[in-house]
């Protein structure tokens, strides 16, 4: 996928005005450099002034390591995919080892959160900690949508199925909700997700046709002509643009 270095300055700069960083962080770089996550965490942390931590991948791969290695470099934001976190929690949850009590933002990406695991962070780490969660996909630059999970939702009895909240696109990216003729579906009603703006990547290195099919110049309103990549994602649209994960259309 063609990223051009301009979409991860937009990406870096929209997603930091939302969710804010200082110099004073200390990142985590958990994520092989084939795994798009790994360009929010190295450039997220360089351009902002912050400290990168390079976890080596037999930390990466230890629960235990991975708690020792947040508790010595007295990390504070950590990119991670869920079923990861998962082990983590347990890990840092003994009572008897030092816990990641510095870690004050958490940010899920790549899979479904479960709220139970979150849960077990609160109660035996920090209560302290924010919770992002995200939608993102590589031919848009990492992340499309974020938003903060609160603690109400996150402490409901009935939170099953809520990180299926995408929330609002960042500044600068647009979501399209659209049939199968590539219009607008209706709010409540279930479409595929188009999406333009800042991230939209080049296309495909050498695959000139596929490109074509994914990427394409749609004319919606209330816009004029735009490209979107079209990301095979199902999802429904609330009246003032909320957008719910439904699953994928090839299902």
């Amino acid at each position: 996928v063609e990223v051009p270095c301009a979409n991860v300055a937009a990406m870096v700069t929209s997603f930091c005005a939302r969710h804010t960083v200082t110099p004073d962080d200390v990142w985590t770089l958990f994520h092989s450099y084939s795994f798009d996550f790994s360009v929010w965490e190295m450039w997220g942390a360089l351009a902002t002034g912050g400290c990168l931590v390079v976890v080596p991948s037999h930390v990466a791969s230890s629960p235990r390591a991975t708690v020792d290695l947040l508790v010595r470099e007295k990390a504070t934001v950590v990119s991670i995919v869920p079923s990861v976190f998962r082990h983590v929690v347990t890990a840092a949850g003994k009572k008897e080892e030092p816990r990641p009590e510095s870690v004050r933002r958490i940010i899920f990406g790549g899979e479904s959160v479960d709220a139970g695991d979150i849960r077990r962070w609160r109660e035996t780490v920090s209560r302290d900690c924010e919770f992002v969660n995200t939608y993102g996909i590589t031919e848009t630059t990492v992340f499309v949508t974020s938003r903060v999970l609160t603690p109400e939702e996150i402490d409901a009895p009935a939170s099953t199925g809520f990180d299926r909240d995408l929330g609002r696109p960042l500044g600068g990216w647009r979501i399209a909700v659209l049939n199968e003729h590539a219009r607008p579906v209706g709010p409540g009603e279930t479409g595929e997700i188009w999406v333009a703006g800042a991230g939209v990547a080049a296309g495909y290195l050498g695959l000139p046709e596929l490109t074509a099919e994914r990427f394409r110049t749609l004319t919606l309103p209330p816009d004029g002509p735009r490209r979107y990549y079209r990301s095979g994602d199902l999802a429904t649209r609330t009246a003032d643009d909320v957008f719910c994960f439904v699953g994928r259309a090839d299902d």
